[in-house]
Protein backbone atom coordinates (compact mmCIF):
# COMPACT_ATOMS: atom_id res chain seq x y z
CA UNK A 1 0.00 0.00 0.00
CA UNK A 2 2.82 2.26 0.63
CA UNK A 3 3.88 2.59 -3.16
CA UNK A 4 -0.19 3.23 -3.70
CA UNK A 5 0.00 6.26 -1.66
CA UNK A 6 3.28 7.97 -2.48
CA UNK A 7 2.03 7.72 -5.82
CA UNK A 8 -0.98 9.92 -4.47
CA UNK A 9 1.30 12.47 -2.99
CA UNK A 10 3.53 12.38 -6.70
CA UNK A 11 0.57 13.12 -8.20
CA UNK A 12 0.36 16.26 -5.81
CA UNK A 13 3.77 17.06 -6.52
CA UNK A 14 3.24 16.49 -10.09
CA UNK A 15 0.30 19.65 -9.78
CA UNK A 16 2.80 21.78 -7.87
CA UNK A 17 5.32 21.15 -11.14
CA UNK A 18 2.50 22.73 -13.23
CA UNK A 19 2.08 25.52 -10.89
CA UNK A 20 5.79 26.25 -11.08
CA UNK A 21 5.76 25.84 -6.90
CA UNK A 22 8.76 23.12 -6.03
CA UNK A 23 6.94 19.89 -6.70
CA UNK A 24 6.54 18.54 -3.47
CA UNK A 25 2.99 16.37 -2.53
CA UNK A 26 1.63 15.09 0.64
CA UNK A 27 -1.36 12.97 1.43
CA UNK A 28 -2.59 11.94 5.37
CA UNK A 29 -4.10 8.48 5.42
CA UNK A 30 -6.39 6.85 7.85
CA UNK A 31 -7.81 3.63 7.96
CA UNK A 32 -6.41 2.93 4.46
CA UNK A 33 -8.26 5.56 2.94
CA UNK A 34 -6.27 8.94 2.07
CA UNK A 35 -8.62 11.92 3.95
CA UNK A 36 -6.06 14.85 2.82
CA UNK A 37 -3.72 15.63 -0.19
CA UNK A 38 -1.62 18.76 -0.61
CA UNK A 39 0.75 20.14 -2.33
CA UNK A 40 3.39 23.07 -1.95
CA UNK A 41 1.75 26.81 -2.59
CA UNK A 42 4.38 29.04 -1.43
CA UNK A 43 4.68 31.00 -4.43
CA UNK A 44 1.37 31.03 -5.55
CA UNK A 45 0.08 32.11 -2.15
CA UNK A 46 3.25 33.83 -1.47
CA UNK A 47 2.87 32.36 2.26
CA UNK A 48 5.95 30.97 3.82
CA UNK A 49 4.47 28.00 5.48
CA UNK A 50 2.41 27.08 2.86
CA UNK A 51 4.39 23.37 2.38
CA UNK A 52 2.71 20.62 1.28
CA UNK A 53 2.91 18.98 4.77
CA UNK A 54 1.31 21.64 6.65
CA UNK A 55 -1.66 22.38 4.04
CA UNK A 56 -2.22 18.26 4.26
CA UNK A 57 -2.21 18.57 7.76
CA UNK A 58 -4.77 21.51 8.34
CA UNK A 59 -7.05 19.70 6.20
CA UNK A 60 -7.36 16.54 7.51
CA UNK A 61 -7.93 18.57 11.17
CA UNK A 62 -10.55 19.71 9.37
CA UNK A 63 -12.25 16.33 7.83
CA UNK A 64 -11.26 15.16 11.49
CA UNK A 65 -12.66 17.94 13.17
CA UNK A 66 -9.49 17.36 15.54
CA UNK A 67 -6.10 18.55 15.97
CA UNK A 68 -5.12 15.23 16.98
CA UNK A 69 -4.46 12.97 13.83
CA UNK A 70 -2.74 10.16 16.02
CA UNK A 71 -4.40 7.72 14.01
CA UNK A 72 -2.97 8.97 10.61
CA UNK A 73 -0.01 8.07 8.44
CA UNK A 74 1.68 10.98 5.99
CA UNK A 75 3.21 10.18 3.03
CA UNK A 76 5.26 13.08 1.84
CA UNK A 77 7.68 13.12 -1.80
CA UNK A 78 9.86 14.87 0.51
CA UNK A 79 11.86 14.16 3.54
CA UNK A 80 10.12 16.68 5.87
CA UNK A 81 11.79 20.17 7.08
CA UNK A 82 12.19 21.45 10.78
CA UNK A 83 8.69 23.61 10.21
CA UNK A 84 6.67 21.02 8.94
CA UNK A 85 8.20 18.51 11.46
CA UNK A 86 7.15 20.09 14.44
CA UNK A 87 3.84 20.42 12.17
CA UNK A 88 4.00 16.77 11.98
CA UNK A 89 4.64 16.24 15.94
CA UNK A 90 2.22 19.01 17.25
CA UNK A 91 -0.49 16.71 15.20
CA UNK A 92 0.35 13.73 16.35
CA UNK A 93 0.80 11.89 13.27
CA UNK A 94 1.93 7.97 14.12
CA UNK A 95 4.39 7.65 11.15
CA UNK A 96 5.86 9.43 8.21
CA UNK A 97 6.71 7.63 5.04
CA UNK A 98 9.19 10.11 2.49
CA UNK A 99 10.88 9.83 -0.92
CA UNK A 100 13.59 11.81 -1.85
CA UNK A 101 16.10 12.76 1.38
CA UNK A 102 16.62 16.31 1.53
CA UNK A 103 20.27 16.69 2.77
CA UNK A 104 20.29 19.86 3.48
CA UNK A 105 17.57 20.45 5.73
CA UNK A 106 15.91 16.76 6.31
CA UNK A 107 14.51 16.93 9.95
CA UNK A 108 13.49 13.16 10.28
CA UNK A 109 17.36 11.20 9.24
CA UNK A 110 19.34 13.34 6.78
CA UNK A 111 20.11 16.78 8.47
CA UNK A 112 18.37 16.28 11.92
CA UNK A 113 16.24 13.45 13.44
CA UNK A 114 13.30 15.68 14.96
CA UNK A 115 10.21 13.30 14.95
CA UNK A 116 11.75 10.09 16.56
CA UNK A 117 14.78 11.72 18.91
CA UNK A 118 12.29 11.09 22.04
CA UNK A 119 13.39 14.72 22.89
CA UNK A 120 10.60 15.89 22.65
CA UNK A 121 6.58 14.79 24.28
CA UNK A 122 5.52 13.07 20.90
CA UNK A 123 7.13 10.72 18.82
CA UNK A 124 6.60 9.51 14.84
CA UNK A 125 7.57 6.66 12.96
CA UNK A 126 9.59 7.89 9.96
CA UNK A 127 10.48 5.91 7.00
CA UNK A 128 11.89 6.88 3.92
CA UNK A 129 12.77 5.80 0.59
CA UNK A 130 9.88 5.32 -0.50
CA UNK A 131 10.12 5.44 -4.23
CA UNK A 132 12.94 7.52 -3.64
CA UNK A 133 13.69 7.56 -7.42
CA UNK A 134 10.92 8.70 -8.74
CA UNK A 135 10.14 11.37 -6.27
CA UNK A 136 13.75 12.14 -6.48
CA UNK A 137 13.39 12.80 -10.20
CA UNK A 138 10.56 15.50 -10.03
CA UNK A 139 12.39 17.53 -8.27
CA UNK A 140 15.41 17.12 -10.50
CA UNK A 141 13.25 18.18 -13.68
CA UNK A 142 11.90 21.05 -11.70
CA UNK A 143 15.65 22.59 -10.70
CA UNK A 144 17.08 21.58 -14.18
CA UNK A 145 13.73 23.80 -16.10
CA UNK A 146 14.32 26.30 -13.65
CA UNK A 147 18.11 26.72 -14.70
Amino acid sequence: MKDVFMTAALKEAQKAFLEDEVPIGAVIVKDGKIIAKAHNLREKRNIATYHAEIIAIEKACKKLNSWRLDDCELYVTLEPCIMCAGAILNARIKKVYFGAKEPKGGACQSRFDLLSSGALNWQTECIGGVMEEECSQIITDFFRKKR
